[in-house]
């Protein structure tokens, strides 16, 4: 459904402000792993379904374990609430594979609001949870890569094609992100801190399917 960025937020707010126990870590040796899924490990990941369910499950790739998820017509995903001091790691990256981008979406628009694959970083309004803000990294099917624009819903949701299109399908893609300097561009502020992390495969609204694959997630101090 195109209104589930604002359900990304709005569940990010009910987490945040006590709907789970907060988990706070310290990143040591300039890194702090946020998802494991290469020692197939899906600890402190909580799955939300926004319409019917996406599944997620660690799977052996051929070049080890990975989090595959497959989307038909369904929008799920998978939700980690933990506290990272972008000061100490403010890199954000991780690696990802897809069988096929989904092309042919007007993706700035309500109707079109489907990926294949999306890694999204959540920033906490505090007491004030409609400045929470998220910035959703998508493998687009017709956007050019570094665009970016807002959900169609929720004015703070930003979205940012990090890759795009059918050419490098089929094989892991490593990808790396500057929050802080995302958010001081997208935003136009500083930030120290950001409280969740989350990862959906979905194809809802356009009624297709999807395959992904994701590999380990962590924050680190350098990006590249």
């Amino acid at each position: 459904m195109g209104h589930r960025a604002c359900h990304i937020i709005c569940y990010s707010c009910a987490v945040l402000m006590g709907g789970a126990v907060s988990t706070v870590q310290a990143a040591e040796s300039g890194q702090l792993l946020v998802g494991e899924f290469s020692a197939g490990d899906l600890n402190g990941w909580v799955e939300k379904s926004f319409s019917g369910k996406t599944t997620y499950r660690i799977v052996e790739t051929g070049t080890g374990k990975a989090l595959e998820a497959i989307s038909k017509n369904s929008a799920s995903g998978l939700f980690r609430e933990i506290t990272i001091d972008l000061t100490k790691t403010p890199c954000l990256t991780w690696a990802w594979k897809v069988d096929a981008s989904l092309g042919g979406l007007d993706e700035t628009s309500k109707a079109g609001d489907d990926y294949s694959a999306r890694v999204y970083v959540i920033f906490s309004g505090g007491l004030f949870p409609w400045n929470t803000r998220t910035f959703s990294y998508v493998w687009s099917g017709s956007q050019p890569v570094g665009t970016r624009w807002p959900n169609a819903f929720v004015a703070n949701a930003t979205i940012v094609a990090v890759q795009s299109g059918d050419d490098a399908a089929g094989r892991w893609v490593s990808q790396s992100r500057n929050i802080v300097e995302d958010y001081r561009r997208f935003v136009g502020d500083e930030i120290k801190q950001a409280d969740a992390v989350a990862i959906m495969t979905d194809t809802d609204n356009s009624g297709r399917s999807a395959s992904a694959w994701y590999g380990d997630i962590r924050f680190t101090a350098s990006c590249g």
